[in-house]
């Protein structure tokens, strides 16, 4: 069992802490060194680390090869580099390991509701959990690559945004003997830059 205090401490501000408890306890790991390489549907099987050293040896030299998964998330290593030699210890540190992991895990669990039509339904809020699970553990859900996917977060945020460039597009289009018609209550009153996306996942039934 990870330590509650550092889930409370690193863990993504999305994601419930008994829902983080749920997610480590499905798809993570209790070693914050565990580095698991496959190739295919093969587990290849590495030595075990014993300090962040070897486990960032095994990565780099498994990286590009083969799929590798790494810390208490298993987060999905060199995910957003282009070289091994960009690698950083934090992947191995278990406060930043569950901090990249678990938000990660919040915008995998932001794919897989927006297909199902963001449900609240507490009947289905499991089932959307058991997906995203499985979307975390093989990173794809109904044909799209999770983890490099658009976080549908970002498509929320950009929106207020452009109907205010609508909008302003429109005025500046008017003559001066039309009136310019207000801006849409929605247009003005989200700020992309202070607008807050959070996921209850109470309904999954995970300890208070």
């Amino acid at each position: 069992m990870v330590d509650a205090a550092l889930i409370q401490q690193c863990a993504d501000p999305a994601l419930k802490p008994a829902i983080v408890e749920q997610f480590i306890e499905r798809a993570g790991s209790q070693d914050p060194l565990a580095v698991t390489v496959r190739s295919g549907n093969r587990v290849v099987l590495v030595p075990k680390a014993t300090n962040s050293e070897e486990a960032l040896a095994l990565i780099r030299d498994n990286l590009g090869r083969n799929t590798v998964r790494v810390g208490i998330t298993q987060y999905p290593a060199g995910l957003g580099i282009l070289a091994a030699g960009a690698l950083k210890p934090d992947l191995v540190d278990s406060c930043a390991n569950i901090r990249m992991g678990t938000a990660l895990f919040a915008k995998v669990y932001r794919v897989v509701a927006k297909w199902y039509g963001n449900p609240t339904s507490k009947e289905v809020l499991p089932q959307v959990f058991d997906d995203a699970i499985i979307a975390w553990q093989t990173g794809y859900f109904e044909g799209v690559a999770v983890f490099r996917t658009k976080d549908p977060a970002e498509e929320k945020l950009t929106e207020p945004e452009q109907a205010r460039r609508d909008a302003a597009d429109t005025q500046a289009g008017l003559s001066e003997n039309e009136v310019k018609p207000e801006l849409p209550t929605e247009a003005v009153a989200a700020d992309a830059n202070t607008a807050e996306i959070r996921i209850d996942l109470s309904g999954i039934g995970g300890r208070p």
